[in-house]
């Protein structure tokens, strides 16, 4: 005998009841139709994730518990139990689980242990659930309900569950964002709790992009030993079916005495008991086991999947962007080429007098070779006129920044102009090196409705471009963007390391001061010139308010600007002092 258990890996949209309770109801019959008793889904799936103060609505929440309820009644007719996130509004409001069999809710579990840092924001939003829950079947098996956060707490609720509630399998359902590194972390932490308890684990991780945020999937199964023995699709939607032999992790236990030495804390569990049985007979079903790709291979997947979602759900179908034939400009257009489609991406070619031949050679070659439709706008004549109007006001002051970045608000004008007009979505190519230090004009190129690449390094972009190539398996960006020096070409000769340490060193410095706030003697320690670090603190410091006024932009490391980095702007503080 066997549990033949199931995850339904859906890409919720948030606030969309109706289109998530239709993706919900696929799967189950799908999963049905295979032989599973048991269906999970992610965290807060009904709902999407995070839905953020529409959880403060009095109607979304009864909407949503109405959805649950009719989910329940749609599937009466099926022998399947299923796990489903949703919020628990009662006596107050809970990230919930609701247990669902014959047409009926039969038991809720509420999230017992509530992430407040980084991204996540739970304490504005829900109370804590205070018991353990385990799901008892008709044969007496009990499956323990965890919640994300629950499971990455070495004492939390799932101890309870296992040596109060004598559950035999735990299943967590979840909404993980995606950063580097973090699909391959949260196996080792389950596997080392498998590990530990002696018990299989299912993790049904949510899939698709919210805003800043982008749920990569990767949902898995582990076994009592703490091996990966199945493994969903990553930045996909996937119904992943695994067969668990519980009686495998009984005999386990019976060789190992350490549960019986744990004393017991003054802690009840609830149980809810269901006629349905988690245990099927007959031939086994082969289990998958998707590979995990290389870190920045999974960086490329959550820029495209993020850039597909942002604007298909924000009810957008083409985007523009401006082409400069450098190597940023160069990435987010091939991103949004392999997340749209070649007809939904518009490239716009505005050159200035100090724009080189080879930049707009570039930029032709790279709309060609991506097969997108390109718009070639001069602004040499819109800057002099510029110019001659304000020449009074300037009366013959000399050349400064402010021409520079008048000719970027320029072309910031002229995007925003064409999106106006045919309702496509400028896409801002900023990437986090230029965010952190400011080396970008508010109202030009910060102008725009999403920042691709805004977390990613300008030594990450060429990494992830140069991946971009490969996944084309061609030259789609030119070779010689990758060669030339970094250059805005608002002016003649113009560099960015005339004002920038090289990338190589700027972007260490930034990833020590923003990624991990390492103070600043620590990063000089590191062998950084202390009139290098002075400089590039000062900058990032100077340029918060630049980055509150920035658009939104896909999260791939472990401290985004946005929702998780946040500063006052008005900040007396001097680390050197």
């Amino acid at each position: 005998m066997k549990m033949r258990i199931a995850i339904g890996q859906i890409n919720s949209t948030v606030g969309d009841l109706k289109g998530n309770f239709e993706k919900m109801l696929s799967m189950i019959k799908a999963a049905f139709d295979r032989g599973a008793r048991v269906i999970v889904f992610p965290e807060l799936c009904v709902t999407g994730y995070p839905p953020e103060d529409l959880v403060l609505r009095l109607d979304f929440l009864k909407k949503n518990v109405e959805t649950v309820e009719k989910l329940a009644v749609e599937t009466r007719d099926m022998d399947i139990v299923i796990v489903a996130g949703f919020i628990d509004f009662s006596d107050d409001v809970y990230n919930a689980a609701a247990i669902l069999y014959g047409g009926e809710i039969q038991g809720v579990y509420r999230k017992m242990i509530l992430p407040n840092y980084g991204v996540f924001d739970e304490f504005r939003y829900f109370a804590k659930g205070r018991v353990p829950l385990v799901v008892e079947d008709e044969h007496g098996t009990r499956m323990g309900i965890t919640i994300c956060e629950d499971i990455w707490v070495p004492e939390g609720p799932m101890r309870m569950e296992v040596i109060r509630g004598n559950a035999g399998i735990i299943v967590n359902l979840s909404a993980s964002p995606f950063e580097k590194n973090k699909p391959l972390l949260r196996e080792k932490m389950t596997s080392t709790r498998a590990r530990d308890y002696r018990i299989p684990i299912i993790y049904a991780n949510s899939i698709g992009g919210q805003d800043e945020l982008v749920f990569d999937g990767y949902s898995f199964a582990v076994d009592h030993e703490g091996n990966v023995i199945a493994r969903a699709k990553g930045f996909d939607e996937d119904l992943l079916l695994v067969d668990i032999h519980l009686e495998e992790a009984v005999l386990s236990k019976l060789h190992d005495p350490r549960k019986r030495q744990i004393k017991e804390e003054n802690v009840t569990c609830d149980v809810v008991k269901i006629t349905a049985s988690f245990l099927t007979s007959g031939e086994s079903t082969p289990s998958t086991c998707q590979k995990l790709k290389d870190e920045y291979e999974q960086v490329l997947d959550a820029l495209i999947l993020g850039t597909r979602d942002y604007i298909k759900k924000n009810g957008f179908q083409k985007v523009i962007v401006g082409l400069s034939g450098g190597i940023d400009s160069s990435l987010v257009a091939s991103i949004a080429t392999m997340a749209l489609g070649p007809d939904n991406v518009v490239g716009v070619l505005m050159p200035s007098q100090f724009t080189s031949s080879e930049s707009l050679e570039d930029a032709r070659k790279l709309a060609q070779n991506l097969g997108i439709e390109t718009f070639t706008i001069p602004i040499k004549g819109i800057f002099e006129r510029f110019m001659e109007e304000l020449e009074p006001v300037f009366k013959g002051l000399p050349w400064d920044v402010t021409e520079e970045n008048l000719q970027a608000r320029i072309r910031g004008n002229i995007l925003m102009a064409i999106s106006n007009k045919f309702k496509y979505l400028v896409l801002v190519t900023g990437n986090k090196s230029e965010f952190s230090v400011g080396y970008a004009t508010l109202y030009g190129d910060m102008a725009g409705g999403f920042a691709v690449i805004k977390d990613l390094y300008k030594t990450e972009v060429y990494r992830v471009a140069r991946l971009v190539n490969e996944r084309f398996g061609r030259e789609v960006i030119p070779e010689r963007i990758f060669k030339k020096p970094p250059s805005a070409e608002l002016r003649p000769g113009q560099v960015d390391q005339e004002k920038l340490p090289p990338y190589e060193i700027l972007d260490e410095i930034l990833k020590m001061y923003i990624d991990k706030d390492m103070p600043i003697d620590k990063i000089i320690e590191e062998g950084f010139e202390v009139e290098t670090v002075k400089s590039v603190v000062q900058m990032v410091n100077n340029s918060e308010y630049k980055r509150r006024q920035s658009p939104p932009g896909i999260k791939v490391s472990s401290r985004a600007f946005g929702k998780e980095r946040r500063l006052p702007i008005t900040n007396h503080y001097d680390p050197w002092k």
